[in-house]
């Protein structure tokens, strides 16, 4: 197991052979976020305390004049490991990318909580050179959809209400909680996140919901059972309606409308 150690940044010896530079901006920048979130990345050594990992964290604590520095001391490794370690470090973490929209985003919405860029490690002028079309869309669309909503035909049986949902798994847990020797309040709370383990037939619903009546219908679209709006065609994730449905419910509301 990797133990950390604390190790005085005089004891600290640089790799003469590292490659990677650290500009005095930069420098500056980790020493910024040293100040704000505390050292959370350890420094990488070796047995004899030369710098694997963490040149430039060791340089902003110099400049924060801090006397130690949390290390992790890798042990065994070979001269050419230590060297290629060295590189990889550096250069593995370049070739990640960007999903410049989420990005834009959430860079955008962090300037709004008043978090300045500097934290970031982005400039202004970098920030600038996103794209407001990409923070634009990115906001539209806040959430990842791997795969499409379902869209459910209803059938010509309207099934029972117990065969909408599986609740086995929530009342299991409602009994272990209510047998637990928490509080009552402990329990309330947890009760109420037991609901979360309630398992919807979808299908049934659609189903259930194209036979119900105008009142249980408005209900259940309150609770998010189902979500309809003809002009957007809008769906959060639960159901979609298909035409027929739609079709259905109008003749419904007109019939109402007649009598």
């Amino acid at each position: 197991m990797l133990k950390i150690e604390t190790i005085a940044v005089g004891d600290l010896i640089p790799f003469a052979k590292n490659s990677r530079t650290h500009s005095d901006a930069q420098v500056a920048q980790i020493a910024g976020s040293i100040r704000e979130f505390g050292f959370t990345n350890p420094v990488l050594i070796d047995e004899k305390n030369g710098i694997i990992a963490g040149h430039g964290r060791v340089a902003a604590a110099r400049k924060l004049e801090l006397d130690s520095v949390p290390c992790i001391r890798l042990e065994g490794l070979t001269s050419a490991q230590k060297r290629a370690y060295v590189i990889a470090d550096n250069k593995i973490a370049l070739n990640a990318g960007w999903d410049e929209k989420l990005l834009a985003l959430e860079l955008k919405e962090l300037g709004d909580l008043g978090v300045s860029n500097d934290l970031t490690g982005f400039t202004s002028e970098e920030i600038a050179a996103l794209s407001m079309d990409d923070i634009a869309e990115a906001a539209e669309e806040p959430y990842t959809r791997k795969i499409e909503a379902p869209k459910y035909e209803p059938s010509n049986d309207k099934p029972s209400i117990e065969s909408l949902c599986n609740r086995e798994k929530v009342e299991k847990l409602l009994a272990d909680i209510k047998s637990s020797n928490l509080n009552e309040d402990e329990k309330r709370f947890l009760a109420f996140a037991a609901e979360r383990h309630t398992v919807f037939d979808f299908r049934l619903v659609a189903d259930y919901y194209a036979h119900a009546n105008a009142e249980m219908q408005e209900l259940m679209e309150r609770s998010a059972l189902v979500i309809i709006d003809f002009d957007k065609a809008i769906e959060n994730g639960y159901v979609s309606l298909t035409k027929n449905i739609m079709e259905q419910y109008t003749q419904d509301y007109s019939d109402d409308d007649e009598e």
